[in-house]
């Protein structure tokens, strides 16, 4: 956890969120109000947090990775425009009367964590798509899906495979291979850069359906990436620009 995360849930008064990720952090919630739910109560605990920052009390919502990045972030600040509360940033010096202040505290996101155990295969152009078709129709992911690999954007993949619905990265697959060669370098990362982490290069066609869950993303190489002594790598373009040979 950075910095200036962890000093955010010491000062808390209220600590809330999905309660694996309390789970996590249970040593720095001992004495604080917590509230912690389960998967698909993302809506109770913003409502929670919210009416607790109404009351005048700190709240922290904890997120995996970036409260941004497929985070709470942005249900926080939905509702808050639904209730037409006003709301600024932490550091707002105005006079106007606020029913509270947010701050959206950086973190580091899965495709980062993911990407820094296999090399460098984020270092160009790159998209990020989930594969949960909960919040948004399948039908769009599909063109996503096409759009991004026809661009040939390195892709980060998220949520690639459930229990309720094991059958979309197999989809997801046939999609990209429309468009991408077999032998595309494929990075398969689970629980990155935590307790229990795996990962695994592949190529697009062999992807291992049983070692993907919803705690894995798998990095999705373009035309460029390649794979040198167990890393994973996509080019900028350097050595091309400045004409270096190998």
């Amino acid at each position: 956890m950075l910095p200036i995360a962890l000093d955010a849930v010491i000062q808390a008064d209220v600590v809330v969120g999905y309660k694996l990720y309390l789970q996590m952090i249970a040593d720095l919630t001992a004495g604080k109000t917590v509230y912690a739910s389960g998967m698909r109560k993302e809506m109770e605990r913003c409502e929670a947090a919210i009416e607790a920052a109404s009351c005048g009390r700190r709240v922290v919502i904890v997120s995996s990775g970036d409260a941004g990045i497929y985070g709470m972030a942005g249900l926080i600040f939905d509702l808050c425009r639904e209730r037409n509360l006003n709301v600024s940033y932490g550091g707002d010096t105005s006079t106007v009367t606020l029913d509270f202040s947010i701050d959206v505290i950086p973190g580091v996101a899965a495709f980062n964590a993911a990407a820094s155990t296999v090399g460098a295969p984020l270092m160009h152009d790159f998209a990020a798509i989930s594969l949960s078709d909960h919040l948004t129709p399948w039908e769009i992911i599909e063109k996503r899906l096409n759009a991004a690999a026809l661009a040939d954007f390195v892709m980060a993949i998220y949520n690639p495979r459930s229990k309720s619905r094991p059958h979309l990265l197999r989809q997801a697959q046939r999609v990209i291979l429309q468009h991408r060669p077999p032998t595309t370098p494929v990075a398969l990362v689970r629980r990155a850069m935590r307790e229990g982490q795996w990962r695994c290069l592949t190529t697009l066609d062999r992807i291992p359906d049983a070692e993907v869950d919803m705690q894995s993303v798998l990095i999705v190489g373009n035309s460029a990436t390649y794979v040198w002594k167990g890393w994973m790598v996509t080019p900028r373009g350097y050595l091309d620009k400045y004409g270096v040979t190998i």
